[in-house]
């Protein structure tokens, strides 16, 4: 396994080796360039920043992030000296957020992003470039950029697609594991989208005339539909890849159950859908998209007039129809990496049992954990079932040696130890949605609960997720060290700041364990006017952006430090 010295890396942080006893609490991003094992073309040498301070503005490469060392899970602070060598245990890559999206779909609700922002973004007619464009960044960078180890694999953690259409899942697959492709539905030689429509509520790129984004700044661009339209290639991952579920490839533009048959039956229709006839029906239409889970499992406004309006005609195509949770695994089956691993953590039994959950090996003694977050019954927060939980302790307990049980007595078995990363889509914050599946009366566990069943094994270093599009780093600390472990959450590949992360597991060789984590952008460059450089500055100027999302210098490039439970 890759390794590198001890006193080395002390160095690399500022700290002699003689005589220093503590971690720096930063590691700027001039030490990081001149002393980290591969940090160009990642954040730890430049980032993107805008030029100028108001208005619409495009981007330029800025300062690195710095490293932050973060050491608030030990008992006593770091000390610099002990022995002279860590290992490397795992290095991989998370993408989460893609939402690939068919931005041209009848079923869609652009027309409420006043009261969410997600329903309608300026640039996803030109998401499939820009996601290329990010396998592009991983497959240059092919190795942890603070450790040099090769990449061991790439994990996407859900929303992989927009709306869960069986269009935008074959996109997907394309640019994750190589080949051709031409976002286009519909009509074949014209958009039928909203950027088309005429109507001043979205951004009209092609149109001279006016409408609240070019109010913003936002520039009139006469070839922008073609250039959407074009047929390009992806190179695919060079490494292998795993999958997750999230709430977008499961339900109704991530919020609604797919078996309300009305809308179901419109993906693949000519009605684009703007809204019902009743103004009732569409005041619970907007509470219920603007609400993470409802009480019931009616479709809105069950008493009042669910015609749809019928004032906006698109082409058919069948290419559309929504998949269902099978259909996404099976997908991914048909359609193999050629990295592997076949299925990319979904086997035929997967399928034929309709559980979307797995463990997969990351390295030799690191193991990841792919939770299915996601609830049947549709809706953005999530939960896991009964079976599921049980499932997790169970692969939590078969890799421990010790771990302690529901009222904190510490348990022993004979075991070889495992380290754990656990995956999923949502946060612990965001797992809220308790109602049971159709036709399944199982028991759903909230996030607190997962997240305390987590805390009873130290072999636990970190639960990794998406969902919320924003950079935060948590520790989830307890009065015993080593049951500590990190929440790492990454912000989304749709919204700016359009980031994925590595992550890189290292043995310190001293009693603890680190996590260090970079956030990359993707390979386009900062200004231009390549597809997926408009995908990112258009991003930054969305007039629903969200400056929050970036997070804090302590979420981005990160040394984690833990209590090794191996003492």
């Amino acid at each position: 396994m890759p390794r590198y010295s001890r006193r080395t890396f002390f160095l690399a942080t500022g700290v002699a080796a003689a005589g220093a006893s503590i971690l720096p609490a930063t590691l700027t991003p001039a030490m990081a360039a001149d002393r980290l094992a591969s940090p160009a073309g990642t954040t730890l040498e430049k980032a993107a920043v805008p030029i100028g301070t108001t208005g619409y503005r495009q981007l330029g490469a800025g300062p690195g992030y710095p490293v932050r060392v973060r050491s608030e899970a030990l008992p006593t602070p770091p000390a610099a000296e002990g022995t002279d060598r860590r290992t490397t245990l795992a290095s991989f890559v998370q993408l989460t957020d893609l939402h690939v999206v068919d931005a041209q779909s009848p079923m869609r609700f652009e027309y409420l992003h006043d009261l969410t922002g997600s329903a309608f973004r300026p640039q996803e007619a030109l998401g499939t470039q820009g996601a290329v464009s990010l396998i592009e960044k991983v497959n240059s960078l092919g190795k942890g950029p603070q450790t040099g180890r090769p990449l061991d694999c790439v994990v996407t953690t859900g929303d992989s697609t927009d709306n869960h259409e069986g269009l935008e899942l074959d996109w997907f697959l394309t640019i994750m594991n190589g080949g051709s492709l031409t976002p286009n539905s519909g009509a074949p030689d014209r958009w039928e989208g909203v950027q088309s429509s005429s109507n001043p509520l979205y951004w009209l790129p092609e149109d001279p005339a006016g409408d609240r984004y070019k109010d913003a700044g936002f520039p009139v661009v006469s070839d922008f539909f073609a250039r959407a339209m074009a047929e390009h290639g992806s190179p695919g991952l060079k490494f292998p890849w795993f999958s997750v579920f999230g709430n977008h490839d499961d339900s109704i533009c991530g919020t609604l159950p797919s078996d309300w048959a009305a809308f179901r039956d419109m993906f693949t229709g000519s009605i684009k859908f703007t809204g019902f006839r009743d103004a009732t029906a569409n005041r619970q239409l907007e509470r219920q998209i603007t609400t993470d889970t409802t009480q019931s499992h009616d479709a809105p406004a069950v008493t009042a007039d669910k015609t749809p309006k019928q004032d906006f005609h698109v082409t058919p195509d069948p290419r559309r129809r929504p998949f269902t949770p099978a259909e996404f695994m099976q997908a991914h089956l048909d359609r193999p990496s050629p990295t592997g691993p076949l299925g990319n953590g979904f086997t035929p039994d997967h399928v034929a049992q309709q559980i979307g959950y797995y463990a997969f090996d990351i390295a030799d003694g690191v193991v990841g954990i792919a939770l299915d977050s996601t609830n049947r019954a549709g809706f953005t927060g999530g939960s896991i079932g009964e079976a599921q939980y049980r499932w997790l302790e169970q692969t939590l307990r078969e890799g421990s040696s010790h771990w302690y049980d529901g009222v904190g007595a510490r348990k022993t078995q004979q075991a070889e130890d495992t380290y754990f990363i656990v995956f999923s889509h949502h946060t612990p914050a965001s797992m809220n949605n308790l109602l049971l599946e159709p036709g399944n009366p199982e028991l759903r566990h909230a996030g607190w609960d997962v997240e305390n069943l987590l805390g009873r094994f130290p072999n636990v270093l970190a639960w990794v997720n998406g969902h919320t599009h924003r950079h935060e780093i948590t520790l989830k600390q307890d009065r015993v060290p080593e049951r500590s472990y990190w929440e790492i959450n990454t912000a989304s590949h749709v919204h700016y700041p359009q980031h994925a992360r590595v992550i890189e597991v290292v043995d310190n060789g001293n009693g603890t364990l680190s996590l260090l984590t970079t956030v990359l952008e993707s390979e386009a460059p900062y200004s231009g006017d390549s597809a997926a450089t408009l995908y990112r500055e258009y991003s930054f100027n969305d007039i629903h952006a969200d400056d929050s999302l970036m997070g804090r210098d302590q979420d981005h490039n990160t040394e984690l430090l833990l209590v090794s439970p191996r003492q």
